[in-house]
């Protein structure tokens, strides 16, 4: 919900139209988001996107739900409260998550606030279209390292019903977000959620527990990078972010901790982004598989386990 300071703040907003069409509010919105010269990369890949994400949200319906009712007349309130979001994300600069409180990662909608990085990686891709499947054999464990808002484990619990996941993170008011999220989907028995920097959250490594697939989002956007990022960005905790001058801090620990916590036909899947270039100058000696995914070939690897010892 908007404070009354920021509510007084904004710019003023159309009149609400009784006989608005949801679509012609997705229109307006767009192009008032179009002119503000924002980012789009938390959710959205531009202002119509975001608009409709606005839009559905005061109809307590999906992005996708929302599209099968454009012809239909938005009740003035709604058209009120969504034009309000749209100011608040212009003047603000802040993803729309933060501001709507929600997000959605392949169709499934998450909590979301500032405590935690926002639901989004190319990982979420791999899980939906089965990919991940050679590595999870029923009844097995999955561990997904730097949880943040608990978005992967959750993806990965919702697709495989019959393995155990646990999720761990440095940050408590992350998992705090992970656990309501948790609960949203009905999965605190599925989901174990683990506080501690990397493999400190586990106990030492022993037979009960290893795991058949071990993935993680971590941080590992470079130091020039980091500086260079736009508003959007900074809104985030830097933690989750920031990985060093070259962004391989993180994932050096975690490529060497991974071989005693995984089972011997494991592997370890690591989201880099745009540090394609940096992972291959720190890791020359691993062959490492990479997955395909929307943004490429270049963005997601695979390390088998027994490539890691």
């Amino acid at each position: 919900m908007l404070n009354l300071h920021l509510q007084n703040t904004l710019p003023m907003d159309p009149d609400p139209q009784p006989t608005m069409t949801v679509d012609r509010c997705i229109e307006q919105i767009a192009a008032q988001l179009q002119s503000a010269n924002l980012f789009y990369g938390h959710g959205a890949v531009d202002a119509q996107s975001e608009a409709l994400w606005i839009v559905s949200k005061q109809l307590d319906l999906s992005p996708v739900e929302a599209l099968d009712h454009l012809d239909d007349v938005i009740d003035p309130k709604d058209q009120a409260a969504a034009f309000r979001f749209a100011s608040a994300r212009i003047q603000t600069r802040k993803p729309l998550a933060y501001i709507l409180g929600e997000a959605w990662l392949m169709g499934v909608p998450f909590f979301c606030s500032e405590q935690s990085i926002v639901p989004r990686s190319w990982i979420a891709e791999l899980i939906a279209n089965d990919s991940l499947e050679p590595w999870l054999p029923a009844d097995g464990k999955a561990l997904d390292l730097c949880t943040g808002n608990g978005s992967l484990a959750i993806l990965l619990a919702l697709a495989c019903p019959d393995i155990q996941v646990s999720a761990c993170d440095i940050s408590l008011p992350a998992l705090a977000v992970a656990s309501r999220n948790l609960d949203r989907h009905g999965l605190s028995s599925q989901i174990d959620l683990l506080n501690g920097d990397l493999w400190a959250a586990l106990p030492e490594p022993n037979d009960d527990n290893r795991f058949d697939l071990i993935l993680c989002n971590p941080p590992y956007v470079n130091s020039k990078s980091m500086s260079a990022l736009p508003a959007e960005y900074h809104a985030e905790p830097e933690l989750a972010l920031a990985g060093g001058e070259d962004g391989m801090d993180l994932i050096r620990r975690i490529i060497a901790g991974a071989p005693d916590y995984l089972t011997e036909r494991g592997a370890l899947l690591i989201e880099i982004g745009n540090e394609y270039e940096n992972f291959k100058k720190a890791f020359p000696q691993i062959p490492a598989i990479w997955m395909e995914v929307s943004a490429g070939e270049e963005q997601v690897l695979l390390i088998q386990a027994e490539d890691l010892r």
